[in-house]
Formats: structure tokens, sequence, C-alpha cells
């Protein structure tokens, strides 16, 4: 059992050695370079010391490792590298079982943790810089979209014009908010308001076409809005669970707060609409 356990922890450190040594190749900045270099070097030296004690030469996960750097090239070097700290972290009572057995462990064990505290010190990504203007954008477009969706399903007919309303309405406010961002950002005394304003806009833009695309694919409207209701908790729950793994942030609070304010102005958007429909007597 102990060997075993010993093998599953050789196999980590060694899949890791292998990741940090990957990343660093990939990582634009020499200092995080660097500093990914170091921790691969420390995780091999890992590596070594339980090859011998167990006496077994064992294989990465080509996998993981695989795995590992996809994540990193889409999601980021920040949320990857605390996703996986984060997951990692359960190896703490590996190490703990085998203390007994061997002592050296110890040392090992506060190694990692030393590591762990170097990798979240160097994180310093552009995306992350750009966070609230990404919220702005997307919580935006998830609000406004999400209402005038539900009121435009009651009260319009055919889901091609429930879509076309919604790309008019969604694309103005897409250009409004990135403007507004920019103008905002220049009145502080932002010199990278224009990047500011991109992120905002483009974030609203993404939203709204994946809010949109029920309505232009599915011919009855309201299984399409309920399809993109659906696509909208999703939106939340993806962005909300990068958010908080990337900032170290209350991830079931901002999801509930978002869900329900977005889910909320829906149903109050198509009961206006259901109210207008009938006073302003509309056949749709």
């Amino acid at each position: 059992m102990m060997n075993k356990a010993a093998i599953s922890i050789q196999r980590k450190e060694i899949t890791e050695f292998y990741v940090y040594s990957r990343l660093a190749k990939i990582c634009k900045d020499p200092h995080n370079a660097g500093v990914l270099r170091s921790v691969a070097e420390a995780e091999k030296r890992h590596a070594l010391f339980w090859e011998n004690r167990t006496g077994v030469k064992v294989r990465p996960n080509r996998f993981k490792v695989l795995r590992t750097i996809l994540s990193a090239r889409i999601l980021g070097l920040t949320f990857t590298l605390k996703h996986m700290e984060k997951i990692e972290g359960t190896a703490s009572r590996q190490y703990m079982e085998l203390i007994e057995q061997f002592p050296e462990v110890k040392a090992i064990s506060e190694d990692e943790a030393e590591h762990e505290k170097q990798l979240l010190a160097m994180l310093d990504e552009e995306l992350l810089h750009y966070v609230g203007s990404i919220v702005l954008g997307l919580n935006d477009a998830l609000v406004e979209l999400t209402g005038a969706l539900a009121g435009f399903t009651l009260a319009l007919g055919e889901p091609k014009l429930i879509s076309l309303a919604g790309l008019v309405t969604g694309i103005s406010a897409a250009f409004s908010m990135g403007a507004s961002d920019y103008l905002s950002c220049k009145a502080d005394g932002n010199p990278k308001a224009g990047k500011s304003a991109l992120y905002t806009g483009g974030a609203y833009i993404i939203t709204v076409a994946i809010l949109i695309l029920p309505f232009l694919l599915i011919p009855e409207k309201f299984i399409a809005l309920g399809i993109t209701l659906g696509l909208a908790v999703l939106i939340i729950l993806i962005f909300n669970y990068y958010l908080a793994t990337a900032k170290d942030l209350d991830f079931k609070r901002r999801f509930a707060e978002m869900t329900l304010i977005s889910l909320g102005v829906a149903a109050l958007s198509f009961g206006v609409g259901y109210v207008l429909k009938n006073l302003l007597g509309v056949d749709g």
C-alpha cells in the first residue's frame, strides 16, 4: 500500500516537471519563465527522490501535460496554474500518510508550499488587468439582452424577427458600452482606455451572439427563449468559475447574484411584454 502511494506521488512529480518545463517554454515573460523552470527542476528532484525509494521508473501522465498546456494557451497561465494548485492541494494528504515511513517527505511538502507561493506571486497577465471591463460588458449583455429577448418573445411573433430585434439592440448596446467605457477611462486618465473599451465591447458582442443563436436555429420561440436563458446561466457559471479561480473570489455568491439578477430581469421583462401586448392589442 505504501509503495503504491509513493509511486502515485512519484508520477505526479515527474508529470509536473514536464508541465512546468513546457509552460516555461511558452511563457513570454522572462521572469515568469525563470520561476517556472526553477519549479520544474524542483519537481524533477522530488521525482528522483521517490524513484530512489521505490526503485521504479515511472512515465509522466502525457494526457495531463497536454491538457494543462492547452488550458494555459486558451484560458491563460493564471487560471491554469491556480486551478492546478487547488486540485493538487489534496496531495498533501498523501505526503502525510508517508511521513512516518519517509521522514524526508516533510521537507518536500514544505518545498511544494514554497513553490506555490512563488507561482502565485509571479502571475501577472494582461487579461486580468481588464477583468473590470469584461465584467461590465458581460454583465450588461446578460442582464439587458435576456430581459429584451424575454420581452420580444412575448410581444413579437417570428423567432427571426425576435433575433433581428435582439441583434439590433445588442450590437447598438455593445457600441454604446464600449464608447462609455472609453470616455470613462479617458476621464480617469487611463492611457489604455481604447483597449479597455475593446474588452468591454468585445465581451458584450460575444455574449449577444451566443444568446441570439437559439432564435436563429429554433422555429419555436418559447423553446428558443428557454435555451437562451439556459445559455445565460451557463455563461455566468463558466465566467464566474474562471474569475473566482484566477482572482481567488467567492464563486457561489457571485454566481448566485448574477444568475438571480439576469433571470429576474428576464422574468420582469416578460411580464412587461405581456402587459404591453395586451394594452396595445398586438397579435404575435
